[in-house]
């Protein structure tokens, strides 16, 4: 299993693109292969919780290559991501 969980972190001008893009984001990894729990929640106005398990390294890896080459990867390029990944 890997497990990521962590923060992503937003300022204000970019949230209304970054609320707008999350739940397609969301619907698209968890139908993802290996893809066991894909949780995003805004804490706080532009604070989102982020965590993820996925069956074993290579559901991961995929679903880093889809989510790195899509809409969502665009519209949060650039913010502050603070994430923990591990295995067990």
């Amino acid at each position: 299993m890997i497990y990521l969980t962590g923060a992503m972190t937003c300022p204000p001008d970019r949230l209304d693109a970054v609320r707008a893009a999350l739940p397609a984001h969301i619907a698209l990894t968890r139908q993802e292969n290996g893809c066991i729990t894909f949780d995003v929640a805004e804490t706080t106005p532009g604070v989102f919780m982020v965590s993820e398990t996925f069956a074993d390294e290579a559901a991961f890896d995929a679903h880093q290559l889809r989510a790195g080459a899509s809409t969502w990867a665009k519209i949060t390029a650039g913010l502050p991501r603070n994430y923990t990944v591990t295995k067990g």
